[in-house]
C-alpha cells in the first residue's frame, strides 16, 4: 500500500509548496482536509491517526495541538513550525548537520524541520565550531534578508494585496527572535548570536551573512581553512554546495533569489587578507531548502528510501 501523507495546514505558503512538490506522485497517498473540516478536532485527529507521516504546516500553538491529537503510535510527524526545534525527543531535520544525521532522521518518530534562516546559519557555523576554527563563545552577528513569503500569509497579503508595502524592513528589534535558540543549540554555540533579520520586496529567497574577524578566531585560522572545513563537511551533498574560493572572489554581489525554485543551499566564504575580515554567506529559497524542500527531503529519509527526495522540478535526487 502507498504511504499516507497528511498535510495539516496545506493552505499556507509552506503547505502549498509541499503539496505542489508531491503533486502527481503515484507512490504516495497525499491527503488534506477540506476547508469545512480544518478546525474540527475530531476530523483532524482522525486524519492524523490515519497517516503514516503527518506534515504540520501550522503556527506553533496549532502544531503543538496537532501533536496532542495523535493517538496512533505509528503516526510519524514532520513539524515545519518552530514549536519543536529545540524540544527534547525531537530530531532536528537538517540532514547536513553531520554524517550521522540522515540515519537519525530516517529512524525518528518526530522530526522538526529547521527554520529557513537557521538552515543557512547552522550549515555554516556547526562544522566550523565542531572543528574548533570558530570558538563556541565567540560574539557573533548574523544578518539576513528574506523574501516576504517568509512572513507567511500576512506577507503575501501585505505585498500582493494591492496596498503600500516597504521595499525593505529590518525586524526583530527586540533582539529576541525565536530562531536564536535554534541556531545556538544546533550550531554548538555557548553564546547566543545577535540576529538581525529583514524582509525585502521580493517574494522568496534568502541571503544570510556572518562577519568574522580572524584575530578573534582560533590560532592559525584563515579563510582558506574555513573554506576547506565547509567544503569537506558538505562534500557529496545533493542539497548543499560550497563555492570554490575563485568563484566566490569573482562575485560582486549575492542575489537572494538565485536559488528560487530549488531545494539547494549555496555557501561561500569571502575574505580580505589586508584587514583580516571574513564573511560567511548562504543563499537559499526560504520556501525550498528553507521549508518545503527540506520537508520533502526529510520525508524521503523517514520512509527509508521508499520515497526518494526530489527537487522542485520533481527530479529524483539522492537524500
Amino acid at each position: 500500500m502507498r504511504p499516507v501523507i497528511f498535510i495539516d495546514g496545506d493552505q499556507g505558503t509552506t503547505g502549498l509548496r509541499i503539496r505542489a512538490l508531491l503533486d502527481g506522485r503515484d507512490d504516495l497517498d497525499v491527503r488534506a482536509l477540506p476547508a469545512a473540516q480544518r478546525k474540527d478536532p475530531a476530523r483532524r485527529a482522525a486524519a492524523l491517526d490515519e497517516a503514516d507521516v503527518a506534515i504540520l504546516c501550522l503556527p506553533d500553538d496549532a502544531a503543538r495541538e496537532a501533536v496532542s491529537l495523535i493517538s496512533n503510535p505509528r503516526t510519524r510527524v514532520i513539524d515545519a513550525s518552530s514549536a519543536h526545534r529545540t524540544a527534547s525527543g525531537w530530531t532536528y531535520g537538517l540532514p547536513e548537520l553531520d554524517a550521522a544525521q540522515p540515519a537519525r532522521i530516517a529512524a525518528a518518530h518526530r522530526v522538526s524541520n529547521p527554520g529557513c534562516y537557521p538552515t543557512a546559519a547552522v550549515a555554516l557555523l556547526a562544522p566550523l565550531v565542531r572543528a574548533g576554527w570558530v570558538p563556541a563563545d565567540l560574539p557573533l552577528s548574523i544578518h539576513a534578508v528574506s523574501g516576504y513569503s517568509g512572513k507567511g500569509r500576512a506577507g503575501l497579503d501585505q505585498y500582493e494585496g494591492g496596498g503600500d508595502a516597504p521595499a525593505f524592513t529590518v525586524y526583530g528589534l527586540g533582539l529576541a527572535h525565536k530562531h536564536v535558540p535554534e541556531i545556538a543549540l544546533h550550531a554548538g554555540l555557548s553564546r547566543p548570536p545577535v540576529f538581525v533579520p529583514a524582509y525585502g520586496a521580493f517574494r522568496q529567497g534568502i541571503v544570510l551573512t556572518i562577519p568574522l574577524h580572524l584575530d578573534m578566531l582560533a590560532p592559525g585560522t584563515d579563510a582558506a581553512r574555513l573554506h576547506a572545513c565547509l567544503a569537506a563537511h558538505h562534500a557529496g551533498s545533493a542539497h548543499v554546495e560550497v563555492l570554490p574560493p575563485a568563484d566566490a572572489a569573482a562575485l560582486d554581489g549575492l542575489d537572494p533569489q538565485a536559488l528560487n525554485g530549488t531545494d539547494r543551499l549555496r555557501l561561500a566564504v569571502f575574505s580580505n587578507a589586508r584587514t583580516g575580515h571574513v564573511l560567511l554567506a548562504g543563499v537559499l529559497d526560504n520556501l525550498g531548502k528553507g521549508a518545503a524542500g527540506a520537508a520533502v527531503q526529510n520525508l524521503g529519509l523517514m520512509l527509508d528510501g521508499g520515497v526518494a527526495a526530489r527537487d522542485a522540478r520533481g527530479d529524483r535526487i539522492a537524500a
